[in-house]
């Protein structure tokens, strides 16, 4: 493993802990940078700000950023399963430019999940998750991301990459490696219509605040889908995190947990990201920690049944549809009730779609199949492996 100690900056721990607390179960990077092993979890905050479009006078003090969640994560209790060493790296150090931060992050990110460690980044802008996919690159491999936004901050190519704009710049990239990108929480009054036309024209996946709250499953699939898991930290209303220039409309605290759990337990993520943290505000300290807790709670809970290989311990169906004579075939997993479809693809393409043509979905979609309707996703993912 390449050494990322140099990109790093420790942290300084004064504090005691009990036994069971995190703080006394983390390995973290206050002397020697941690001896990594595979399998687990390395967190990690990036203060870089550059890439926020901020008032100028607003600068100095959104730069203070969200540091001490760490004194907040500390003194939360490992979970009874949890079996192996939770690192933290300390802080990533911004370049002189922001470029040179995102190369820095994107080696971070290659070195770490190549070796089978899944990092939570906590930052800075969202703009990040950029540097991120950038990262992933290095595997030469399609992937999927998903952010958790009240916005698609799509904006043009042309224009320089920030926190509002980003999705725009992972499109035009060359060698283009997203198979799949997927919103959940859109505020329709923040969307501009030429950009949810280009999500539809791209068959990307959109869940709506107003759904996700009417059904959360309507969201877990495409969760369980993603590579790569970027939360946008103002999608949270701000009655829930004492934040005066917030959205009053959004997540509450406990689904923006309920989110972190089901992305830690997805077998294919990778990477996860809380982004937008633009205070030191206390409660936000609070709840960045607790999502924290309970991605790693979802990892350490994984159920290892993503349904490649052998599928002796997954119940097959098999659904014809008589419009369009179409044969759909689901996969129902029996260690979590989970379901899968599969969607058909060239021959030609076998390996670059074989991570794809599986695709995580809801038990409503076979329901759907049955009354000979064809599932809304497992058309749209056709598409895109045509």
């Amino acid at each position: 493993m390449k050494d990322i100690s140099i990109y790093f900056q420790p942290i300084s721990q004064t504090l005691n802990f009990d036994d069971e607390q995190l703080g006394s179960v983390i390995d973290s990077y206050s002397n020697e940078f941690p001896a990594l092993i595979p399998n687990t979890i390395a967190i990690f905050y990036v203060p870089e700000y550059r890439g926020v479009l901020l008032e100028q006078e607003k600068v100095e003090k959104q730069l203070v950023g969200p540091s001490n969640f760490r004194d907040e994560l500390y003194t939360l209790y490992k979970g009874s399963d949890w079996k192996t060493t939770v690192y933290d790296l300390g802080n990533l150090m911004p370049g002189k430019e922001l470029s040179d931060t995102y190369y820095a992050l994107g080696q971070v990110i290659a070195e770490l999940v190549k070796n089978n460690i899944v990092p939570i980044v906590v930052g800075g802008g969202q703009d990040l998750t950029t540097a991120m996919f950038i990262g992933y690159e290095e595997l030469e491999q399609l992937i999927n991301t998903c952010t958790i936004d009240s916005k698609l901050d799509l904006g043009t190519p042309e224009d320089p990459v920030t926190h509002e704009n980003y999705i725009g710049s992972l499109l035009v990239r060359r060698p283009c490696y997203l198979f799949n990108h997927a919103n959940i929480g859109l505020q329709i009054p923040f969307a501009q219509p030429k950009e949810l036309d280009l999500f539809e024209k791209l068959f990307f996946d959109v869940c709506r605040l107003g759904e996700f709250n009417a059904d959360f499953k309507t969201a877990e699939p495409i969760l369980r889908n993603s590579d790569i898991i970027s939360f946008d930290f103002q999608a949270i209303r701000a009655s829930e995190i004492n934040n005066n220039q917030g959205n009053p409309n959004g997540f509450y605290a406990e689904q923006a947990c309920q989110i972190a759990k089901y992305a830690g337990i997805s077998d294919k993520a990778t990477s996860f990201g809380i982004f937008n943290c633009f205070s030191d505000n206390l409660i936000e300290a609070k709840l960045i920690a607790q999502m924290c807790w309970y991605f790693m709670d979802g990892f350490f809970d994984r159920k290892g049944d993503f349904p490649v290989g052998s599928k002796i311990e997954y119940t097959k169906f098999t659904v014809f549809l008589e419009i369009g004579e179409y044969e759909i075939v689901f996969y129902r997993s029996n260690k979590s009730d989970r379901w899968w479809m599969e969607v058909p693809y060239p021959p030609s393409e076998f390996s670059k779609f074989e991570r794809h043509h599986l695709v995580p979905c809801n038990k409503t979609d076979y329901d759907n199949a049955m009354k000979n309707e064809m599932p809304d996703l497992w058309w749209r993912t056709y598409q895109k492996l045509g």
